[in-house]
């Protein structure tokens, strides 16, 4: 996700970091390119411009032009902006032990059914146990994949077989929701292809008699703008009290993620990021902005890791890490512990770093980037692996051979090991509190450094890659996402 406006920013970023001195001049053009990239991101036109002039105030002040290094400054500034436009964000879904009413609405093909059950099993794990009701009348085939989806987390599913008043199915499903042994109800309300005043009415009286507890709109990161402009007009109905933004995970844009506080006042509350129930995440501002800027989301990926991955292993690992210890094999088990979490790309989003590390390497996805990772691992010998800095020119070329890739992928890999493992180091000696103020500490430094967790000089030898050659990888990354997604979609 935000892959294109990660490259439009970065490359902005790049642009001011090679001029010799920084003027009033060049740091318009860099704000320039940064309105371009928010552009190109499909960020709606007034945030657009609400941002770059809170940026330019700032940016083009004395204490910025002055300072010795004006475009960490410059990136810090990118990065509270950018907190700021999509936050705050209140997490508390207020409910009651008594029994909550969830209500959730938007049009058809936002991925509204399965955002119910992905919800249900976030509820389930917070220790509340939902109901699901399917009161989406119109299409018979919503009721049905509620119900195996029900299933699936093993939550009840509330079902009227040829009810036509979806009020009336409401009503029944709450009135039953004790006996079903439920305290939060999701309502899976009825949507259209187009918000139209019929399906407005319906939702605004199921609104008004029932008086949910929440009201979220569920809307397709994907369509860009015209997600926006749904939010708009259903807060304009409804009285939102969050958006949830389904299918971020398919969106190299990003958006509607910057635009829908901004242009409704309504925050998002969640993000959709893959199609498994457990697939959903609370969205956090600053984590975001973090991912957007290319500095990781630890946070998240240590939730995750707590829920998923092997703590046994993790636990051993732990050890190793609390004696200083964090070789390349760490480094590949840790590859391995990862990819249980679920989509590579997206995981490799999360660790500083490892995003640039796959753009330098030309790969088409992260898939791939893990194998050549893993690969150029193996190749190394023991001792390698062990002490990275004896790997010298000679020994650069030799892995490089034995991995099938050039002397430069070696060099990168070797270049961000270094600061990844210290980091690691570091987290070991903390507590849970102590890792949280860490992590955060590290995300504020990250959003001052334009290079990113990835600060060391730059080492090793292979040919780089050409602007016009990486403009071709980058179509082709493209290209070949596209034809992928088509290929699942058909598929599914």
């Amino acid at each position: 996700m935000f892959e294109r406006l990660q490259s439009g920013l970065f490359e902005a970023i790049r642009t001011l970091a090679g001029q010799g001195k920084l003027t009033e001049a060049n740091m318009r053009e860099g704000l320039r390119m940064v309105q371009q990239a928010l552009l190109e991101a499909d960020v709606s036109l007034p945030v657009v411009k609400a941002f770059i002039e809170k940026v330019s105030k700032e940016a083009l002040g004395e204490r910025v032009l002055r300072s010795l290094r004006p475009t960490q400054q410059l990136l810090t500034i990118v990065y509270e902006q950018l907190v700021a436009l999509m936050g705050p964000v209140d997490h508390d879904l207020h409910l009651k032990p008594s029994g909550s009413i969830i209500m959730l609405c938007g049009l058809q093909g936002s991925g509204k059914t399965t955002t119910a059950a992905k919800l249900g099993k976030y509820l389930q794990m917070k220790g509340w146990k939902p109901l699901l009701v399917a009161a989406d009348l119109q299409r018979p085939a919503a009721i049905e994949q509620l119900q195996v989806l029900g299933e699936k987390i093993g939550s009840p599913v509330y079902v009227e077989k040829g009810a036509t008043d979806p009020l009336l199915v409401c009503r029944n499903a709450l009135r039953q929701m004790s006996e079903l042994g439920a305290n939060v109800a999701i309502l899976d309300t009825a949507g259209r292809l187009h918000i139209d005043q019929a399906l407005m009415q319906q939702l605004a009286l199921i609104d008004r008699q029932i008086q949910p507890d929440q009201v979220y709109l569920v809307v397709d990161a994907m369509t860009g703008q015209d997600a926006v402009n749904s939010a708009k007009a259903f807060h304009e109905a409804l009285k939102l009290n969050g958006v949830i933004l389904t299918k971020l995970d398919g969106d190299a844009r990003g958006g509607a993620a910057l635009s829908v506080k901004f242009v409704t006042g309504v925050p998002i509350k969640f993000i959709g990021t893959g199609e498994s129930t457990e697939a959903l995440e609370e969205f956090h501002p600053e984590r975001i902005a973090g991912r957007i800027l290319g500095q990781g989301d630890l946070m998240t990926l240590i939730e995750q890791a707590r829920q998923k991955v092997d703590q046994e292993a993790m636990r051993r690992q732990q050890e190793r890490l609390q004696q200083g210890q964090f070789t390349f094999d760490d480094f590949r088990n840790l590859i391995d512990q990862m990819s249980r979490l679920g989509p590579v790309n997206q995981i490799m989003s999360m660790i500083p770093g490892m995003g640039q590390l796959v753009d330098e390497m030309g790969d088409l996805d992260a898939e791939h980037s893990l194998r050549r990772i893993r690969g150029i691992i193996d190749a190394m010998t023991p001792e390698e692996r062990r002490k990275p800095e004896i790997i010298d020119l000679s020994r650069r070329r030799r892995i490089a051979a034995g991995a099938g890739v050039a002397p430069h992928d070696v060099s990168e890999l070797v270049r961000v090991f270094e600061p990844i493992a210290e980091m690691m180091r570091q987290l070991a000696g903390q507590g849970m509190r102590g890792r949280v103020q860490m992590i955060q500490s590290l995300m504020r430094q990250a959003a001052s450094n334009p290079q990113g967790m990835l600060s060391k000089p730059k080492v090793g030898t292979g040919k780089r890659l050409r602007p016009e050659e990486k403009a071709r990888l980058k179509k082709l990354r493209e290209k070949e996402l596209r034809r992928r997604r088509k290929e699942q979609r058909r598929g599914g």
